[in-house]
């Protein structure tokens, strides 16, 4: 029973949950960022260079063989070349939203706090100097 009650305990705590909706809104931008990458900038690259689709290149190391029951063995260096290009693109956007919180840090920061008024001793003290100077 109190193995139960610790596990919750530990699965409950704000980091742990924190952790659990980053690793959710993570997994859904890489789906956003892999159609931004397949769908939006790669075609016109692909436009760009003739006609390459990145996907399709590779290099065949042993090619198929239907008849002899021998699959394709090949290096699919196009779809790395797209994993890299998600990641460049993943890594800027972490990046810009960084840097606007660093930014929003620093104004916050920069911003003086207003001064606090003086406390009750010295308001006393002062009130205690201001008579013996008028004596």
């Amino acid at each position: 029973m109190g193995f139960l009650k610790e596990f919750k305990e530990f699965a409950m705590r704000g980091s742990v949950v924190d952790l659990a909706i980053g690793v959710v809104i993570g997994g859904a931008f890489g789906k956003i960022v892999t159609s931004l990458v397949d769908d939006i900038i790669m075609p016109p690259i692909g436009y760009i260079t003739g006609g390459i689709d990145f996907t399709e290149m590779r290099y065949i190391m042993t090619e198929a063989n239907e008849a002899a029951g021998v699959t394709e063995v090949s290096i699919n260096y196009g779809n790395f070349i797209n994993v890299i290009i998600q990641f460049i693109i993943v890594a800027l956007c972490i990046f810009m939203v960084i840097k606007g919180m660093n930014s929003l840090k620093r104004k916050k920061e920069e911003a003086p706090a207003a001064p606090a008024g003086p406390s009750k001793e010295e308001v006393l003290l002062t009130e205690i100097r201001d008579a013996l100077r008028s004596k």
